[in-house]
């Protein structure tokens, strides 16, 4: 099992890594370097919010685990 430590890192660091894709899509998308990254910022924020407390919901489930 991750400790809350653990899980927060992942989630940063995959959230990164996703704040960088998603700002390259966005400023294609859209030709603007501010709302692309503005686009991006909110989607990372929510992704990353949702994503730990995902991670912290399946860290108490015991349902598939081999002890």
């Amino acid at each position: 099992m991750d400790t809350g430590k653990r899980t927060i890192l992942k989630a940063i660091l995959w959230n990164t890594l996703g704040l960088a894709m998603m700002s390259v899509v966005g400023f294609v998308m859209t030709g603007s370097v501010f709302l692309g990254g503005t686009i991006a910022l909110t989607n990372t924020m929510i992704g990353l919010l949702t994503y730990i407390l995902y991670e912290r919901i399946w860290s108490r489930i015991a349902w598939g685990r081999h002890v």
